[in-house]
């Protein structure tokens, strides 16, 4: 698998070497990757792996056209020609039927598919992502229990955290119940008192009763 370091802002893109890694990489890509791919045409399958902050529908134009210069210099007849359609869409609306033949694809929903235009080849762009190019060898299968295992501890975090709040919000609705029922009870109190108008002395009392 490829990957390239350069990109603007600073992200993590790789592609396959081939159509059989292609394979895997549809397979295994993650929830938060974004495909790109000549429209049209035969490509390279390249992918972006958003930060968390990144949606796919609102990826920084820089980076944008960095992917499809990408994608267009890795494609035999695009990289030939002009005014090129890249075709991206979440990895998660790639679909792969048994009867497709390797490397191929369709989506689930091409209202989750977006285009950019690409005029022509930047060659400063291409070469900044080439100089970069690093070829890896990745376990995915590991990479993938690695990722659910970490989600998984995220998850557990979160529920633990929303709980403990969760517990202190209902102490503090607790003390605040009791201190309105105190200060209902102790009004009350000074209300029967007043009613009761003032009290006697016990020479005030004898005159009453002669």
């Amino acid at each position: 698998m490829r990957r390239y370091l350069a990109t603007k802002p600073p992200s993590t893109v790789y592609m396959g070497r081939d159509k059989h890694e292609n394979e895997e990489l549809i397979k295994y890509a993650w929830p938060q990757d974004v495909w790109f791919h000549v429209d049209k045409l035969s490509s390279a399958h390249v992918y972006l792996r958003m930060p968390d902050e990144m949606t796919w529908d609102a990826i920084p134009e820089a980076l944008l056209i960095d992917l499809a210069q990408l994608v267009k210099a890795n494609s035999i007849e695009g990289n030939k020609k002009d005014n090129l359609t890249i075709i991206y869409t979440p990895a998660d609306n790639l679909k792969k039927t048994g009867d497709m033949a390797v490397g191929q694809v369709s989506f689930h929903s091409d209202k989750r598919v977006k285009r950019v235009h690409i005029a022509k080849r930047e060659n400063p762009i291409v070469n900044r992502l080439n100089k970069t190019k690093v070829e890896t060898e990745v376990n995915h299968e590991q990479e993938r229990v690695d990722r659910l295992k970490k989600e998984a501890a995220i998850r557990r975090s979160a529920a633990a955290e929303k709980k403990k709040a969760d517990l202190e919000l209902a102490r503090q609705r607790e003390a605040e119940k009791a201190a309105r029922s105190y200060d209902s009870l102790f009004n009350g109190a000074e209300d029967e008192e007043e009613d009761e108008g003032p009290r006697k002395s016990g020479r005030e009392l004898e005159d009453d009763f002669m």
